[in-house]
């Protein structure tokens, strides 16, 4: 048995495959890499019902990686590259054959996945890591979850400037309600939720056009999207109106999350 672990910045993942069949995967917050993968590894084990025994080989990637220097509990450890899972991964998971493959996680990275060519083209510093610190810095606000469900009652209006409060024309295809400048329109009656959503607003149009240009580039119109924050209901909402403004389709395939974790096990050559 197969067992792919991604130790992030902020969580580990692991995943196993049996007979090249992908076992429930999980995830437990990464304070130390050494500590969590362990950790990981000891929950997924207890979790499916499974001893040491039955684990052939750990396919480990991620930053946190790096801090591994040996076999874990016995097991033998192999390193994969971070981009060169994610590209796999993404593909496997969508069952496409080339798409642009995108991980928003801290921070946002892009990679090109033609088959077995696969290639970094970029990424960005804007991701979850600026969710929270700018949640934190302006709001005191700390807790994710809390983040996501205040975004839900935010009114864009009152922080965001439109395309449509800056002209009664038309701008090339451009809708009126497209945002013609984050945070552009900041009223004093503002509150709360209207700040928080414009924060995920800000992030998600980021990391959605930064897709949307790579995609462009590559000359793809598939997009995946995978990481932590594919279950933010904000992104899918985002992610949708730049799908039809745009013309390229975006996937959120089941286990998005896991993607990198499943692309560093299934890139080794006997599964």
């Amino acid at each position: 048995m197969i067992i792919g672990i991604d130790i992030g910045g902020s969580t580990t993942k692991i995943v196993g495959f049996r007979d090249k069949i992908l076992l429930e995967p999980l995830s437990v917050e990464a304070n130390d890499p050494i500590a969590s993968a362990a950790g990981a590894l000891g929950k997924f084990l207890n979790d499916n019902d499974l001893s040491i025994k039955d684990i052939d080989l750990i396919r480990m990637t991620g930053a946190g990686a790096s801090f591994i220097y040996r076999d874990i509990l016995g097991i033998p450890v192999e390193k994969e590259e971070e981009f060169i899972a994610l590209g796999h991964g993404g593909l496997y998971l969508s069952k496409l054959e080339k798409a642009v493959i995108v991980s928003m996680g801290t921070g946002t990275a892009i990679v090109k996945a033609h088959g077995n060519c696969i290639s970094h083209i970029g990424g960005t510093g804007v991701g979850g890591g600026t969710i929270l610190g700018l949640s934190k810095a302006m709001l005191n606000l700390s807790d994710f979850e809390n983040i996501v469900n205040l975004a839900e009652s935010g009114d864009l209006s009152l922080v965001d400037l439109s395309i449509g409060d800056i002209t009664q024309g038309d701008i090339g295809n451009l809708p009126p309600t497209l945002t013609a400048s984050n945070f552009g329109k900041m009223s004093d009656k503002a509150n709360k939720s209207d700040l928080v959503r414009a924060i995920l607003n800000m992030v998600f149009q980021t990391i959605g056009m930064m897709a949307v240009l790579a995609a462009k580039i590559e000359k793809d119109k598939d997009i995946v999207m995978t990481g932590n924050l594919v279950k933010v209901p904000q992104a899918q909402k985002t992610f949708h109106e730049l799908s039809k403004l745009y013309k390229v389709k975006f996937h959120t395939p089941k286990y998005a999350r896991y993607c990198t974790a499943i692309g560093a096990a299934i890139s080794h050559k006997n599964l």
